[in-house]
């Protein structure tokens, strides 16, 4: 009997708490954000990342009355930035940008990761994003095909900068080296913008860069676009064509990048903040603005970005088992 009631009791206190602590979550929710929320940017300044979240948080923060702060915090792949997240209050006042080369292929290349996946909760999937396949002016050719044939009869020569050992740009040269048959002797930069500095001032001779990153240069000639790196030809850049079919048949690459917050944050405001990243990338003037700079908006439910994260973690593993690179 007295075994009854003490489960009686605890069932209720259990039941009292649950309530108590649902309540709490309302009220919490209801008044957020009464406070600036931070943004955490794994990449330095003026690099895709850190352009496409200024470009949305402003009207984000302006729909939720608080600013939204951007902090760069680069270094290691994006790695630093994501493991200060994952220490970060789970109160929905630090979010994190994440990329595909942190958060799907870091996993098999690092020998030792500061997160796990399971570190974050989704709150939405922002953006797919092709690479630009750019080259210095003067390099002395103007398709793919020629640049295939120019690296061959050069063997050694050319070289290709990246934002960052590991990432998705390195990949993506990588892979092009090995389908197209010829020898590139990789670069790495700390972030998208110095590696695109480095191909106009002549310090390397190839990128594959985040077009918001590298058309700006494209545009006034210090930069000479060849090829996108998608499976099909892009929004933002229907003129150009993709890789496969300048030259190599089968190449595509694709990044991508969306939000996390760290694991913990009460659900009633991941549901706030999807809610509001999505109704600004489905305002026309921000989806023109984003693939004015190539950036193809997708928006959709939290759910949505966690399943491509597991989809895009298992398809990069045996390619990146395959090339044999690793990284302390």
């Amino acid at each position: 009997m007295r075994s009854h009631k003490l489960n009686l009791t605890f069932w209720f206190f259990s039941l009292c708490v649950g309530y108590f602590v649902l309540l709490t979550n309302q009220a919490y929710a209801q008044n957020y954000p009464n406070r600036p929320i931070h943004w955490i940017v794994p990449w330095p300044p003026g690099g895709g990342a850190d352009v496409v979240a200024r470009m949305v948080s402003s009207p984000v923060a302006e729909s939720l009355g608080q600013p939204i702060l951007i902090e760069n915090k680069p270094g290691a792949g994006g790695n630093i930035g994501a493991q200060y997240a994952v220490h970060a209050l789970p109160d929905g006042y630090s979010i994190v940008f994440a990329y595909s080369g942190t958060h799907s292929i870091n996993r098999h290349i690092y020998k030792d990761m500061p997160f796990e996946e399971s570190d974050f909760v989704p709150i939405i999937f922002l953006t797919s994003v092709p690479q630009l396949l750019v080259i210095n002016p003067k390099l002395p050719v103007t398709s793919v095909k020629e640049l295939i044939a120019y690296a061959k009869d050069n063997p050694g020569k050319l070289t290709f900068g990246s934002s960052g050992n590991g990432a998705i740009n390195h990949l993506a040269g990588q892979l092009f080296s090995s389908m197209a048959g010829i020898k590139l002797l990789h670069v790495p930069y700390k972030g998208g913008a110095p590696a695109a500095a480095a191909v106009f001032s002549g310090e390397v001779d190839i990128l594959f860069g985040e077009p918001s990153t590298v058309l700006q240069f494209v545009n006034t000639g210090k930069l000479r676009a060849l090829a996108t790196s998608s499976d099909r030809r892009s929004v933002s850049l229907p003129d150009i064509p993709t890789i496969a079919e300048a030259g190599v048949p089968g190449y595509a690459v694709t990044s991508w990048n969306g939000l996390l917050a760290p694991k913990g944050t009460p659900e009633s405001i991941i549901t706030r903040l999807n809610k509001e990243f999505n109704k600004v990338l489905a305002d026309k003037d921000m989806q023109a603005r984003l693939i004015k700079i190539g950036y193809e908006p997708i928006g959709g439910p939290a759910e949505n970005f966690s399943k491509h994260i597991a989809a895009e973690t298992l398809k990069w593993g045996p390619i990146i088992r395959e090339s044999g690179l690793k990284l302390n």
